[in-house]
């Protein structure tokens, strides 16, 4: 078993990076090479913006490169809790982002003939006890009435064509949503910064940032940027100089595994639908196949803010029952990839995006950057150069996470949290 995500393992890795230090003065610094970084910096080159992007490690080191290969539209919980806390226009306009993100996605695969297996594939929001489908029943019909009529509600004889388990009470059914090779795409991504005249710089984390006059100066262990302005994309992985950032984003671990490929009956056994699937726990999971059909299955198996190699492992044990329980006939299946990553979680796990003191931002995306990110992204691009503000989350309130610095200590008391509402609901 590999401990690496499936996804960069069985990409080409993107080889433009530019070498030697890092020096000179542009009009804008991305920092991070995510989704969110690539897109801004893809976006600003093609517009003709003098661009350079820094990142940590490699490009798609952090969350771009670990989750679960999902671009699911549709809020993170609930729309009529969204409605309920934000208003009715504020939710609408949040729904619609996700689904222009998903639509955005689409788009750069097409204009930069990124081959990532993109395809538009519809997402299962599985009820994992009689009392979910309810409130998934309630969900739906405010959604089909009000913003997305291209979804259907689906009891539990429709899921015997969808999927091949019967722990599950129905479903609700969002057509938009997509899957793509997550490696192939953020490779492609990166290609096509600089293709467009961008510049990226790998093994460059910023460890300064500091106001000089009208602009900014960043400062590498390869040497020193300047830049009129700037713009932070690193979520879950924010270090560095930004803890106003890092008191109101926390990182939570997400884990994953991916089985050998299945055979033609072992597909048609457990996942003849081939959609995305997300179950309705709190602490639940996702999962879905990959391009050469092994099944994809993550979740939060540990409340950790911690993913290396030992953390990776026991989650991976833990991912492995949850899988057995789901589709006991995958019980004993060989699984070659165990993989980790982190996840920016807001508390109201609404993102956010705008400026502060001269600082550009966008994060938090709390489970659906794969396609928020990108949309994002560009939305900040044009933001940063006055070609309009489409930012979903402007005005939006952002208050630190209580007694949060950085360091995420109350995470095992959220999860235990979490697990007793589960086994009460």
């Amino acid at each position: 078993m590999k401990l690496e995500s499936y996804w960069h393992d069985t990409a080409t890795r993107f080889g433009g990076a530019a070498k030697g230090p890092v020096q000179g003065h542009v009009e804008v610094a991305v920092i991070g090479g995510g989704f969110t970084g690539l897109a801004a910096a893809r976006r600003l080159a093609k517009g003709g913006t003098n661009v350079a992007l820094l990142e940590a490690r490699h490009v798609g080191y952090g969350a771009s490169g670990r989750n679960g290969g999902h671009v699911n539209n549709g809020l993170s919980h609930s729309y009529l809790a969204a409605k309920a806390a934000l208003g009715k226009d504020r939710a609408r306009a949040l729904y619609r982002a996700l689904d222009a993100a998903v639509d955005t996605v689409e788009t750069i695969v097409g204009e930069e003939g990124i081959d990532c297996d993109f395809r538009r594939c519809g997402k299962l929001k599985l009820a994992s006890k009689p009392s979910h489908f309810d409130t998934i029943r309630r969900n739906f019909e405010a959604i089909h009435r009000e913003v997305d009529p291209d979804t259907e509600l689906l009891g539990p004889s429709d899921l015997k064509g969808e999927i091949g388990s019967d722990a599950f009470h129905g479903a609700m059914l969002s057509r938009k949503s997509a899957m793509m090779h997550m490696g192939r795409y953020v490779h492609g991504l990166a290609g096509a910064v600089v293709r467009h005249g961008g510049v990226v710089h790998e093994d460059a984390p910023v460890t300064g940032c500091e106001r000089r006059g009208a602009g900014w100066v960043l400062t590498t262990p390869r040497g020193r940027l300047s830049a009129d302005k700037v713009l932070l994309a690193t979520d879950a992985y924010t270090q560095g100089p930004f803890a106003y950032f890092r008191r109101r984003v926390v990182p939570v671990g997400s884990f994953i595994i991916a089985t050998r490929p299945l055979n033609r009956d072992e597909v048609a056994a457990t996942m003849l639908g081939n959609r995305t699937c997300v179950t309705s726990l709190n602490i639940g999971n996702y999962f879905r196949l990959s391009p050469d059909d092994r099944l994809i299955f993550g979740g939060r198996a540990r409340f950790s803010a911690v993913s290396n190699a030992v953390a990776d492992q026991k989650s991976g044990k833990v991912l492995r029952r949850s899988m057995a329980a789901i589709f006991p006939h995958l019980a004993d299946i060989r699984v070659d990839y165990c993989w980790g990553g982190l996840v920016g979680m807001t508390k109201d796990r609404h993102c956010r995006a705008g400026e502060v003191e001269g600082l550009y931002y966008a994060m938090g995306y709390s489970g659906h950057g794969a396609q928020m990110a990108n949309y994002m992204g560009e939305v900040m691009a044009d933001m940063m150069t006055g070609r309009g503000d489409r930012n979903p989350t402007r005005g939006m309130d952002w208050p630190p996470v209580p007694m949060h610095f950085g360091k995420p200590w109350f995470l095992p008391l959220v999860g235990a949290w979490f697990r007793m509402k589960d086994r009460m609901s």
